[in-house]
């Protein structure tokens, strides 16, 4: 009888620290589905109006802070996850790049993150779990990681999410955090949203930035870079002008959400499926200006310059192009 190598113990365990995030998404939506409509067909109305009063009085709590718990930002699972890519945070200290600056508990900062990516992995393990060593690498700051507002429409999924940090990336919600909690939090946005999908392809480098007018003029800012977050998936392109091209279009103006079809590695060797391909992604920053005085002109990134380009895995005539 062969059994399993140490190896393939680790790997297996790293697929599922990536995939388990999906499937409990997929299993707590299609639970709470289910037992509602069960409650609505088989038995008396009453449970379902319990529910939806509880939501009701609770709805305001991901535009509040969340509810986040250390012990789940703390589980083992995470380290595999980070380890599958893996993912590296280049740090002297503080903030993410070898041009350091201390951060201050009393101040408040927004981290921006680039480039989204399909998914966005890199962002969440290194700021929705301490796999990468936040709370070292930044002491007395306390991270809120901010996403969709739909993530927080079904019960016990949205308290899945808000136990990593997450909050909603509402302007509500941005107050709150930066006027109400105090001092010593940091705001970890993906400022291009799911408006950069259409852009993620390999071998490119584009940021939607244009748009996302002046909401860090009040407080420090870190702009990070994701190196190798495009990378990690193949992207479908569908001819311009065709029926599937305009289909997307039309999508996106409607919810704002871009649809793509993409592939990743697959379970098997050599095989497609959903798993993101195991490159490595690095992400590095660096604090803009002096404390809270943010300079007016556009932040550089600073895995785009000359300096950083190969260290990360890009040519050098690649360019930043921002639309």
């Amino acid at each position: 009888m062969l059994l399993p190598s140490k190896k393939d113990l680790k790997t297996a365990l790293e697929v599922f620290a990536l995939f388990q995030w999906a499937l409990s998404a997929l299993v707590i939506v299609s639970t709470v589905i289910l037992v509602n409509l069960y409650l609505v067909v088989f038995t008396p109305y009453w449970p379902v109006t319990v529910l939806l009063t509880w939501l009701a009085f609770d709805w305001k709590i991901p535009e509040r802070g969340g509810c986040w718990f250390t012990c789940v930002r703390h589980w083992c699972l995470w380290k595999q996850y980070c380890d599958y890519f893996p993912l590296k945070m280049r740090s002297r200290r503080s903030p993410l790049g070898p041009q350091t600056h201390d951060l201050s508990p009393s101040l408040n900062y927004i981290l921006a993150c680039h480039p989204h990516g399909l998914m966005s992995h890199s962002c969440f393990g290194h700021f929705a779990t301490e796999k990468s060593g936040f709370s070292k690498i930044f002491p007395g700051i306390t991270p809120y990681i901010l996403t969709l507002g739909a993530f927080f429409w079904v019960p016990f999924l949205r308290e899945y999410v808000m136990s990593t940090g997450a909050c909603s990336v509402s302007q509500s919600s941005m107050d709150f955090l930066l006027t109400r909690r105090g001092t010593g939090n940091m705001l970890i946005v993906v400022v291009s949203g799911l408006a950069e999908c259409r852009y993620s392809l390999p071998g490119s480098t584009t940021l939607v930035l244009k748009n996302q007018r002046a909401f860090v003029l009040q407080v420090a800012l870190i702009p990070a870079y994701a190196s190798g977050e495009t990378e990690l998936y193949i992207k479908q392109i569908f001819t311009p002008g065709g029926f599937v091209n305009r289909f997307q279009k039309w999508f996106q103006s409607m919810v704002y959400i871009y649809p793509c079809a993409f592939y990743g590695h697959g379970f098997l060797e050599n095989s497609w499926g959903l798993l993101p391909y195991a490159r490595p992604v690095t992400t590095t920053g660096e604090l803009q200006g002096d404390g809270g005085k943010i300079p007016r002109v556009l932040y550089r990134c600073p895995a785009q310059t000359g300096q950083h380009k190969t260290k990360f895995g890009f040519s050098e005539t690649q360019e930043l192009v921002l639309t």
